[in-house]
């Protein structure tokens, strides 16, 4: 009997602060903050000289086929394989483009050539 007063106590003490926060300190506004996306505007050629790895020798290859880097997020890794590029190669091009969809990646610029 004791054990449930107290737990009676308890979360009554606990909700009685869980008030007395602002909203902006809530969970559910903490969970639904995103960064805006990168405002870095990317092309193929310096995505591929962010991945490295010898991927930046078919950026020429890419960009006349491809064309645009949004494209480029979405092809598949048979439209890559039909255009030449390695199989080593075209698992880096798709990790390194769902990772850039996701946000965990962007190409830095002080890897990009000048």
């Amino acid at each position: 009997m004791a054990i449930a007063q107290s737990w009676t106590r308890l979360s009554a003490t606990c909700l009685r602060l869980a008030t007395n926060f602002p909203p902006i300190f809530s969970p559910s506004a903490i969970r639904f903050y995103h960064p805006p996306p990168y405002l870095m505007k990317v092309g193929i050629p310096d995505f591929l000289n962010g991945v490295g790895n010898g991927v930046e020798a078919h950026a020429a290859k890419l960009e006349a086929e491809i064309g645009d880097f949004n494209k480029l997020l979405v092809t598949r890794t048979l439209r890559l394989k039909k255009l030449g590029i390695p199989c080593k190669h075209r698992k880096l091009i798709l990790k390194y483009t769902q990772k850039y969809r996701l946000g965990l990646w962007r190409p830095r610029a002080d890897l990009q050539k000048a």
